[in-house]
Formats: structure tokens, sequence, C-alpha cells
């Protein structure tokens, strides 16, 4: 009987250490603005990987539809009521989340905003992002030494995201134009310029059929043109399809951003001269590195030399190598793209 009792105990505190190990298992949530998007795919990836490495509870979250906040707030005061360390979050409204990150950073939790900044981004303990203006600039500085002494007689067509001005889309705009030598008016701003290389901006909601819609628009105002700048790949791929249509795919220089596997296989295709590659998958799991180690030791991420975020790099991919201009080809791209 005595030995039954024994037994007992022993399964009894083995099941209460059992519980005590997982209530001291960190946990750690990341809240995407869709679980579809390639890009957010990688990202999700990146973060469960390095959660498993680490030994912490990694809790995933997504909204039904870009732009679904009332989703993402729901995922936030669950994770606060879970007893989360840290949140990881792509916002889909940048100023509508910030009351309910508020709760979470009141109540402990490090927040920090993954590629999107909060509105403001103080609002986040930090942001771990693309440089998007370098982003921009690498392939600007790539185009102007690709048309060398033709960039001078340029004229460009520039297809942006939206008309809101929205911080990575200008960004990557004011960038490109720097990096070509184009003089900025107000960096903040996107459609001050007065150079007259610029043809014309125009929108394109980051989708294949805006790039095309947005090139045909352009070429109306200007059929001249011979170079195009995209906010990303699918819309340089609409403006291909545009641009083809007129017989004019050869004699028009296309650069872009992001690094997508499709975009990266468009470089290769000859249908983008050069694209800047991000790193999805390096932000998600570098964040869940820096909740581990404020859980740890209560130190908090700090910013990349110069910024006011956590910069987690750019690389410019092309198959055509400008001198003076680092880069790498699309066999390597293709072999670190995302989607």
């Amino acid at each position: 009987m005595k030995s039954n009792f024994r037994k007992l105990a022993c399964l009894v505190a083995a099941g209460a250490l059992s519980t005590a190990a997982m209530a001291e298992t960190p946990i750690i949530g990341l809240i995407t603005k869709t679980n579809t998007n390639p890009f957010f795919v990688k990202m999700k990836e990146g973060a469960q990987e390095k959660a498993e490495e680490l030994g912490v509870e990694l809790r995933t979250f997504a909204g039904r539809y870009d732009g679904d906040n009332e989703t993402q707030v729901q995922a936030v005061e669950n994770l606060i009521a879970s007893g989360a360390k840290g949140i990881l979050i792509t916002p889909s409204d940048t100023a509508g989340i910030v009351p309910t990150i508020e709760k979470a950073r009141e109540a402990g939790l490090l927040v920090i905003a993954l590629d999107t900044p909060l509105s403001p981004a103080s609002a986040a303990d930090m942001t771990f992002a693309t440089d998007n203006f370098k982003a921009g600039e690498m392939i600007g500085q790539w185009a102007k030494a690709k048309m060398g002494d033709k960039a001078e007689d340029a004229k460009i067509a520039l297809l942006d995201l939206s008309t809101s001005q929205i911080t990575v889309d200008v960004a990557r705009n004011q960038g490109f134009l720097k990096g070509f030598g184009i003089d900025l008016n107000d960096p903040s701003q996107m459609g001050d310029e007065t150079d007259p290389r610029i043809v014309g901006n125009d929108v394109t909601q980051g989708s294949e059929e805006g790039g095309r819609r947005a090139m045909e628009n352009l070429l109306q105002k200007d059929p001249g043109v011979n170079l195009v700048y995209t906010i990303n790949e699918p819309a340089a791929a609409g403006a291909y399809e545009a641009l083809k249509s007129f017989g004019m795919e050869k004699d028009v220089l296309i650069v872009s951003v992001d690094g997508g596997c499709p975009g990266v296989s468009n470089i290769k295709d000859g249908v983008i001269g050069a694209t800047s590659m991000q790193f999805p998958l390096k932000m998600a799991s570098e964040g869940v590195s820096a909740i581990v180690e404020f859980a740890k030791s209560g130190s908090r991420p700090t910013a990349s030399d110069g910024l006011d975020f956590y910069d987690t790099g750019v690389q410019l991919i092309t198959d055509e190598p400008a001198q003076g201009i680092d880069s790498v080809t699309s066999k390597t791209g293709l072999a670190m793209c995302w989607g």
C-alpha cells in the first residue's frame, strides 16, 4: 500500500513539475496582415524555426484580409491574457492598432513591428524592417550606371503603390530618385520633384493589373518612356505586359523592390533589370530572438546606426552587374528568395 502511495506521490509531483515547466515556457505572438501572402508565410516560417530552436512557444495569428484591424486587435488582447512575453506584428492599420499596442506594453510585453512601422513608430518598442530608402537607392544607382550617358536624357515612369503617401511607398520612390541623381524636394513626399526627366507618377495598388494600367496611362502621357520604377515586382510584371503589347519591352529598363521568387525569376527571364531583395524570414527570426533576450534579461533591441529602426538588410539582384555596385545574380537570388 505504501508503495502505491509513493508512486502516486511521484506522479503528482511529476505532473506539477511538468505544469510548472509549461508555465515557464515563454509565449511569443506573431500577428501578420494575412496568412496567404508569401511574404508573411515566410515570416511565419522564420519565426517558427527560431522559436523551436530557442525552446519557446510561438502563437500565430493573421487578419482575414489585408486591412483587417479588428482581428489583429483581438489577437493582441488574446496574447495579453495569455501572459505572452512579446508580440511581433505587421500592422494592417498602423494608427488604429496603437491603443491596443499601448495596452500590451503597459502589461509588460515587448512589441516589435515587422516590415511596417506603427504610426507613430514609437508606439512599438522597435521596428524590424528593410531600409526601404536604401532599397530604392540601390536600384536607382544601378539604373543610372546601366544607362550611362543616356541617363541624362532618361524618361522615367514612376509606378507607386497609392496616393496615400504611405511610408514604405515614399521611401522606395524617393530612394530610387536619389540613387538615379534626381534632386528631391521634400523626401517625405512623392510627386513634388521638378526634374524634366520624370514623365509622371501613377498608382498600382501593388498588383499586376495595377501595374499594367499605370504603365498604359504613362505611355499615353509620353510614349518615349525608357525607364520604369515600380513599387514591387507584381507591378513590374504588369508594366512589362503593357510595354510588350506596344512592342516596347526590349527598349525600356524596369527596376523594382521585393525579392520574391517570381520577381527574381523575372530577373532571370529579362523582364526586370534589377530588384532589391528584402528578407522577411530574417525579420521574424531576429524578432523572436529579441523577445527571448528580453524575457531573459529585460534588455530591449536597439536601432541600427543612423536609423530609427533595426535594419534587417537588403540585397541587389541583377544579371547585368554594374561597376562599383554590389549585386548578386538571379541564380544566387533564387536560392534565398521567398514566395
